[in-house]
């Protein structure tokens, strides 16, 4: 099999539009025959399967509503300590089990940016494996959220004529499934107008990511109360619009819990910019 990382290859790098498809082919790969890439689910604990777990299987493990923080932080911390180690077949791991949440951001650069931003977040995401802090609580959370902006900044400097309205051109639909993540949900509500992109990005990483508030604002130079402020307004209108039917979804009630969730890094009292 080949092992080169998907930043280098480029094969995959001619096909650009299709890069997160050609990584989850061979990511299936690495979860098939009879030593397939795996970690041992009874040395990671907290509910895991107590035998050898295929990373296909442990990403579909780790996006389940069911399973807690506790155990993907754990299991995250794993697989950046193996990415750090250089072997290119434990980055490609490492991006396949997160696929799930790069082809959300994805869909959401791609609904501002016409460059290949399948690619930009990608390389964002193998840059961060090797800079985030994996003692702090919400390891994916924070690598999605570090890929994402670096990702974003680079690609608006690319394109510095984007107004930052949404880009319906051609590539910009709904990423494959699976349908009912929760994260899909919210890109649901982009495509209906519910909530913008910013938004989106805003109630994922603050909500389903684990990371704070106070956080994703010095990450993105706002103040917090601002940032509060929007999310109040945009969960508002993602709850009206889950109360409405018109994000119908077997996995909506996440998202609806998530968000209803009180105390969760929520300033007590207005801050001064």
């Amino acid at each position: 099999m080949d092992r080169r990382t998907p930043a280098t290859d480029p094969a995959v790098a001619r096909r650009g539009e299709t890069l997160l498809n050609d990584i989850e082919y061979r990511f299936r790969l690495m979860g098939q025959g009879p030593s397939p890439m795996s970690v041992d689910g009874r040395s990671l604990g907290h509910g895991l399967p107590r035998r050898a777990i295929a990373l296909p299987e442990l990403s579909a493990i780790l996006m389940h509503p069911s399973c807690g923080y506790a155990a993907r932080d754990t299991a995250w911390r794993l697989l950046v300590q193996r990415a750090r180690t250089g072997d290119p077949a434990w980055r490609v791991g490492a991006v396949g089990v997160a696929l799930p949440g790069l082809r959300f951001k994805a869909y959401l650069l791609a609904k501002l940016f016409t460059a290949d931003v399948q690619a930009a977040i990608v390389e964002h995401f193998l840059r961060a494996l090797g800079t985030v802090d994996p003692a702090k609580p919400g390891v994916v959370g924070n690598l999605l959220s570090a890929a994402f902006s670096k990702a974003r900044a680079e690609l608006r400097e690319q394109e510095p004529a984007s107004s930052g309205a949404p880009n319906h051109a051609a590539g910009t639909s709904l990423p494959p499934t699976p349908y009912g993540h929760p994260d899909l949900v919210l890109a649901r509500a982009v495509t209906t107008g519910a909530i913008t992109v910013q938004e989106a990005e805003l109630i994922g990483a603050t909500y389903l990511e684990e990371v704070t508030l106070t956080a994703y604002a010095e990450r993105f130079g706002q103040p917090r109360w601002n940032l509060y402020k929007r999310r109040t307004a945009a969960v508002a209108r993602l709850k009206a619009a889950i109360e409405s039917g018109a994000l119908s979804d077997l996995y909506t009630d996440v998202v609806n819990e998530a968000t209803a969730t009180a105390g969760l890094d929520v300033p007590t009292a207005r801050k001064r910019p």
